[in-house]
């Protein structure tokens, strides 16, 4: 469909099934590959370092939380500060996750906007969560990033607390998309944002839906869709 924008394509956690996830090697191979940019994660350690990995706990089984950055040795763990110098000198696009341990925000909202700033990132990137409260503190903090709403359930709900939450995309599994939920977004100026992509006939038929970005393991999957 030539006359069709051509979705942004987004490695999850970088490229996962070359690299371990949420390492540069892994983003690096994302685009290495041909994607725009990469999705991740990002989490706050007890000495307040923000840090990009996608689980609560290293593999060892200790807690991010309870951890300093010295303490993370030797586990490959970037800085969210070493991943957006290197999106800022890639041109990466990005999609930052920010995960959380309690349902109140902390100062990892306003940094990572501040980050995003500092590194001249703000119009590459759109920043995500499952949490409509971290979401409602980056409106306040920094209105200019685009803010993504994550879910993977209650489709029916979700479009009121995204306009409740005033964000620009919504980011449904891919289960949930449906036609209906498509022609909603449209109507409302939402971008739709997919994960988890892993198939190339899903991948071309979410493009058909008019998905504005396609977020998956598989650079070659993604690849495919255009």
């Amino acid at each position: 469909m030539p006359d069709m924008p051509q979705p942004l394509l987004l490695g999850h956690r970088g490229s996962p099934r070359q690299h371990r996830e949420n390492t540069l090697p892994s983003f690096q191979a994302a685009l290495d590959a041909g994607l725009d940019g990469v999705e991740l994660d990002v989490r706050r350690l007890a000495d307040g370092t923000l840090v990009v990995h996608h689980d609560e706990r290293l593999f060892d089984g200790r807690r991010l939380a309870d951890l300093t950055l010295r303490q993370l040795a030797p586990h490959p763990v970037p800085t969210l500060g070493e991943v957006l110098e290197w999106a800022a000198d890639t041109g990466a696009s990005l999609n930052v996750e920010l995960k959380y341990e309690s349902v109140r925000p902390d100062d990892r909202v306003a940094r990572t906007a501040e980050g995003l700033r500092r590194h001249g990132l703000v119009g590459s990137t759109v920043v995500s969560s499952f949490n409509p409260l971290f979401l409602a503190a980056l409106r306040s903090a920094a209105p200019e990033i685009e803010r993504g709403l994550l879910f993977d359930r209650w489709p029916g709900v979700m479009p009121r607390v995204a306009r409740l939450l005033d964000v620009q995309a919504l980011h449904p599994h891919h289960s949930l998309v449906t036609p209906g939920l498509m022609d909603l977004a449209r109507g409302r100026g939402w971008r739709v944002n997919v994960w988890t992509v892993n198939d190339v006939d899903l991948a071309r038929h979410l493009v058909g839906l008019g998905a504005a970005g396609l977020i998956g393991d598989v650079p070659e999957v993604l690849l495919a869709a255009r």
